[in-house]
């Protein structure tokens, strides 16, 4: 087997870049869908995307890329650098070049629409020059490929110029002698786990590596808090599990500073589903004392009186009054803010439950206060519903909604036992023109009832909301 073909067959990387901005990148089976606001910067975004996985794997990668532009043989590398791939193989021309012309439909039929723009991407190895001769040659050489692909970066500096950062300096652009090639550690997974258990080392699948790099996105920290807030207008759209599990990934995961926020006025529930401390306290004993809290004599153990610590997942929950009625509880946009401010204070990560009225200041206040916006949904046509309606409704609110809606994360959850994952993967399919990402999460029965712990869960469960937590992760 030739070097090229060994190439052409791992990671297998497949793109589509649509006019309106929208892309879809497929590696080694994942989809990272891209919602830009112009086909030029969905560019970016592909391009970016691919050389993060080319800084992985310690080499370039080849692609051949289509987008309403044309098609092009290119070579990405890990420095956002791009360049034509004169030594591809099969290489495709610019449409502007050769237009392609379908067939007339027949009687009765329906035109084809047109084929989605693909790219397709592999590893780049050396490839030795072609040695035949002319008699040798079974077909004559291909076109050249352009120089200069139009639409696509083609410098370290073009990229980042066109993601909108000052040019590198000449220190920055140097290779720096003291750089340490990274060293990928063994599998530790399946079979090649086994064996690297054994003494054969083995490279960690691509499975195992995309589990590793979920990992990373949730085991970082950001400069300064993040509020993430947990919405859907209709009851039973498993808010709460949602709220607790992506809590207890990025505390697992990522370490203290995780804190969930019962935003309910109307028997929010997430104090009866996760783990009490030795009190009983919820945000109404917190709000007396939010001006001592946000003093400077004030220390991070004093909440410990307020919250709720979760021994298992290593995250703090600030419960809502369940037990009351609502209008005995009822908060106003400044009580909320006083709440939020402490919890930025001592929280680096803060994720809201929410509940049903949309219309509530709470949940108003909430949504203009959050960096990441997740909707959770089931399988059931009218939750799902409820939920493709508000990211609809916040796209044409104004433009921050507008941008909360487009980086939204979506999580279907298969709450139905006699349901199939493969309907989750459905509704979560139709929620990607309308968010970054969305999730599908399978039935499992720690889920349905009694404490939330993520110990609890199946292993693919749990390796679901991982997933969806590096997908909120990348948008924070």
């Amino acid at each position: 087997m030739s070097t090229t073909t060994e190439a052409a067959t791992w990671p297998r990387v497949e793109a589509t870049l649509n006019d309106d901005g929208t892309a879809e990148v497929s590696i080694g089976g994942t989809l990272h869908p891209i919602a830009a606001s112009s086909v030029d910067e969905a560019r970016v975004q592909v391009v970016s995307l691919v050389a993060h996985k080319a800084t992985q794997l310690g080499r370039p990668l080849r692609a051949i890329t289509r987008d309403p532009d044309g098609e092009w043989p290119l070579i990405i590398h890990g420095d956002g650098t791009v360049a034509a791939d004169t030594a591809a193989e099969a290489r495709p021309r610019s449409r502007a070049a050769e237009p392609v012309t379908e067939p007339a439909p027949g009687p009765g039929q329906t035109p084809a629409p047109p084929a989605p723009a693909v790219a397709e991407v592999v590893d780049v190895e050396p490839v030795a020059p072609a040695t035949t001769t002319p008699e040798e040659a079974p077909n004559p050489a291909p076109d050249p490929a352009p120089a200069a692909p139009r639409g696509w970066i083609r410098s370290a500096e073009d990229q980042v110029a066109a993601a909108g950062a000052a040019p590198q300096s000449r220190r920055e652009r140097r290779e720096s002698f003291l750089t340490v090639e990274q060293t990928e550690e063994p599998a530790t997974e399946g079979l090649r786990g086994l064996l690297t258990r054994v003494g054969i080392r083995m490279a960690p699948s691509e499975a195992e590596r995309e589990l590793r790099e979920c990992i990373r996105l949730v085991s970082q920290h950001w400069p300064g808090p993040r509020t993430t807030a947990i919405v859907n207008g209709k009851g039973g759209a498993s808010k709460t599990p949602t709220t607790a599990f992506l809590a207890a990934v990025f505390a697992r995961y990522g370490g203290a500073g995780v804190v969930t926020h019962d935003n309910n006025q109307t028997r929010g529930t997430l104090g009866w589903r996760t783990e009490q401390g030795p009190h009983d306290a919820t945000f109404l004993e917190l709000l007396p004392e939010v001006d001592r809290l946000l003093g400077t004599a004030a220390q991070s153990a004093d909440l410990a009186h307020f919250v709720h610590h979760q021994t298992q997942d290593k995250y703090d929950v600030l419960r809502s009054q369940p037990m009351i009625l609502a209008d005995e509880q009822r908060l106003g946009v400044a009580q909320f803010d006083a709440i939020h401010a402490v919890l930025r204070k001592y929280y680096r990560l803060i994720f809201m439950d929410s509940g049903n009225d949309e219309s509530d200041s709470l949940w108003l206040r909430m949504v203009e206060n959050a960096d990441q916006l997740v909707v959770a949904t089931t399988t059931r046509g009218d939750i799902a519903e409820a939920g493709a309606l508000l990211l609809e409704a916040l796209a044409d609110r104004d433009e921050r909604s507008a941008a909360l809606a487009r980086n939204a994360v979506v999580v279907v959850n298969q709450a139905k036992k006699d349901g199939s994952l493969a309907e989750a993967e459905q509704v979560a399919a139709a929620f990607r023109p309308l968010a970054r990402e969305a999730v599908a999460i399978p039935y499992d029965p720690s889920m349905v009832e009694g404490t939330l712990r993520f110990g609890s869960l199946r292993t693919e469960t749990q390796r679901a909301w991982l997933t969806a937590a590096a997908a909120v992760a990348r948008g924070l």
